[in-house]
């Protein structure tokens, strides 16, 4: 009873393990209309490419030229007939959001090298297992649906698993403890390999 207490009083909400920023609101739907946004565009863009058989890059450069000739006829016009020029933003990326992408990329990449080196050098079976079992899935579901179906489903479940996973945490959490008891369980089955430098030692 008191673990369970404990437990719950140190355990870290959904909204903040998501960063606690505007990406958490939209994927729990705090923000009903960025998350609303983001599921017609995607489904819109899904059923354009993958139904209607539209081609990703002709349909980018035929948006792209589309606004271009907009822009410079506007821009044209505007000064024959003394209008303001086009709202046209500052067309270079920040400082500063260029150093955050850099340092979100170097923990994403850390964290990929740390897997690694969890499995190769520490010889991790349970890493090992996770590891294989995701890479395994990864393959199989490609083979039967295409990266664009892919990047849909995986829109809709981001879009999807957070919220559920915020309302029913205690129930998929005690799923999951139980199923890495049954994985520790199986893994102690198989040894250990010993260093032999501790073997000299």
């Amino acid at each position: 009873m008191g673990d369970s207490v404990s437990s719950s009083s140190t355990r870290v909400s959904v909204h903040q393990s998501l960063g606690a920023g505007s990406v958490a609101d939209l994927l729990l739907w705090r923000n009903r209309t960025g998350a609303t946004i983001l599921l017609i565009s995607s489904t819109g863009f899904w059923f354009l490419f993958e139904r209607a058989g539209y081609n990703l890059l002709s349909f980018v450069s035929n948006v792209l030229l589309l606004l271009v000739a907009i822009l410079f006829l506007w821009a044209k016009s505007a000064t024959v007939l003394n209008r303001p020029l086009p709202p046209v933003p500052n067309m270079e990326i920040p400082e500063e959001f260029a150093i955050k992408a850099a340092d979100d990329l170097r923990v994403w990449i850390n964290h990929v090298l740390s897997i690694a080196s969890d499995i190769t050098i520490a010889r991790n079976p349970i890493r090992l297992l996770q590891v294989s079992l995701v890479l395994w899935a990864i393959s199989f579901v490609g083979t039967l649906i295409n990266s664009l179906t892919l990047l849909y489903i995986g829109v809709l479940l981001s879009l999807s698993f957070p919220l559920v996973y915020e309302k029913y945490q205690d129930h998929i959490d005690e799923k999951v403890n139980s199923t890495s008891k049954f994985v520790r369980s199986i893994s102690r089955k198989f040894p250990m390999p010993i260093n032999k430098e501790k073997k000299h030692q």
